[in-house]
């Protein structure tokens, strides 16, 4: 229902850190969590991460490096969420990024506000899942 427009290739990524931490890895979502305009993935593990205590971490493409970070502070963030065309609920990645759309349905502001021409729906991360706050 809440359609999400990741930079990596989510399935090379879960792949990948499953296989080499030996937990099922998932993606969660893309966003900016600096307030930078510069969105990353999100992805999650059940279990905290054995160096780093980590249940989440972002990787953001930059040039042509990827970079790896925490991103425990996902699950104090919350997104406002309008329905698209085709009913799929969108959020605003980052901070300017504005989203409209044909049924004149707006969303903007990223992490940082919450802007909108509707009531959005409000989702926040709990344990590795968009849930909808209530």
């Amino acid at each position: 229902m809440i359609k999400h427009f990741p930079y990596t290739r989510t399935n090379k990524v879960i792949e990948h850190y499953s296989e080499k931490d030996g937990v099922p890895i998932k993606y969660v979502c893309t966003t900016d969590l600096h307030y930078t305009d510069a969105p990353e993935d999100i992805y999650y593990r059940e279990t905290p991460h054995p160096t780093f205590g980590n249940k989440y971490f972002s990787l953001r493409v930059y040039g042509d490096n990827i970079y790896i970070a925490n991103a425990d502070k996902i699950e104090n963030e919350t997104f406002g969420c309008v329905e698209d065309d085709d009913g799929n609920l969108q959020y605003s990645q980052f901070r300017h990024e504005y989203k409209t759309f044909k049924n004149g349905n707006m969303i903007d502001g990223g992490r940082a506000y919450i802007r909108s021409n509707v009531i959005p729906k409000i989702y926040v991360v709990k344990d590795g899942t968009m849930i909808e706050r209530k």
